[in-house]
């Protein structure tokens, strides 16, 4: 067994010092090769008489033993710093180099959000933001929208892992909680406009999975379908910049308003472009109503003594029309040359009275 001991030490010594996969093979061979130390040894167990023999081959199975797994453990380690020092020595720098930008520009759907901001600010608004991951209640319980609604079903709506309580979670498919949870916290008179990004699943010349709205919202004792609808006539008239655009409400049905319309405004498609203020045709942008006293009581609003109106439109939609913007996709390229097209001057901040654009 001292023999053994110090043939073990020995072999496992000359793995520790192997300083590469190649040394580490010449180190195998030399004590578990056809010609290796280890394996002479077990050729001349056979001319042990039996007992001897026995005893003798568990030792030298362990020194084998403990010697292969001595070279798994020191391959492995030589293994992962042979690559270590490849990947550094192959390493490149993929990052992009400074650009060469004199001038930066602010994006067409920030411009946008910033105008919007003006107009309704003008009027009383406030801003008013939330959560992108909303539960099932904030986006669809709360505004009236039952079960069985297409809006609900998975090819629509991006679902998430169920909350620990069992809340089905979703990324918000409408700015509309944003509605609900200022209704719930804040106590009336509230006049809000929530602008922000919503997720659904649809992408085309025209959609986006990832896109932006804005929707407002008007609750007090007085408010009445005629102030919604003077309301969204001087929106329209003051973001498309004509004073005397006409401006159409058409009957429709929303969940969580009643009653509802749409809302058009005045266009002509001659020769095939579109010019809005002009011609004896109409364009859908938004859709709007009174709330549905339903809606008022989830948030714990008593319908008998409030009411309100609500509204909500595409904010790439609207920027698209007023900017002539033919494919919704490319606002989200990254590509330098539709923003210097597109975009704006920083310092230029839209008012109504220093102007919404350049």
């Amino acid at each position: 067994m001292e023999d053994l001991n110090r043939l073990r030490d020995e072999l496992l010594a000359e793995v520790g010092q192997a300083v590469d996969l190649e040394a580490l093979d010449r180190a195998r061979v030399a004590a578990l090769g056809k010609k290796g130390r280890i394996t002479e040894l077990m050729k001349q167990l056979g001319g042990l008489d039996p007992d001897a023999r026995r005893q003798a081959g568990q030792d030298l199975n362990l020194v084998k033993d403990a010697v292969a797994e001595a070279i798994e453990a020191r391959k492995t380690g030589l293994a992962d710093a042979a690559l270590n020092a490849r990947l550094a020595a192959e390493r490149i720098d993929v990052s992009l180099p400074p650009r060469p930008e004199q001038r930066g520009f602010i994006h067409p759907i920030s411009q946008v959000m910033d105008e919007l901001t003006a107009i309704f600010g003008e009027m009383g608004f406030a801003v008013a933001e939330g959560p992108d991951i909303e539960d099932d209640f904030h986006n669809f319980g709360a505004l009236n929208i039952p079960p069985e609604h297409p809006a609900r079903q998975e090819h629509d709506t991006f679902y998430l892992p169920d909350r620990a309580d069992g809340a089905k979670m979703v990324l918000r498919t409408h700015t509309s909680p944003v509605q609900i949870r200022t209704m719930q916290k804040a106590t009336p008179p509230i006049r809000i406009i929530a602008p922000g990004r919503t997720y659904r699943s649809d992408h085309d010349a025209t959609h986006s999975p990832m896109f932006h709205q804005v929707e407002g919202l008007v609750i007090d004792e007085k408010t009445h379908m005629g102030h919604l609808k003077g309301c969204l006539i001087e929106f329209c008239r003051a973001f498309f910049g004509v004073d005397d655009l006409p401006v159409r409400f058409r009957p429709s049905y929303f969940p969580f308003t009643e009653p509802s319309a749409e809302v058009d405004i005045g266009c002509t498609r001659k020769g095939g472009e579109l010019t809005i203020g002009a011609g004896d045709d109409w364009l859908e942008i938004l859709g709007s109503g009174m709330v549905h006293p339903r809606v008022l009581e989830n948030c714990g609003i008593d319908s008998s003594k409030y009411q309100g109106f609500a509204f909500g439109m595409g904010i790439e939609r609207i920027a698209m029309l007023k900017y002539g913007i033919p494919d919704l996709r490319t606002f989200y390229d990254s590509d330098l040359r539709w923003l210097r097209h597109y975009g704006f001057v920083p310092l230029d901040v839209p008012t109504l009275t220093g102007g919404l654009a350049r």
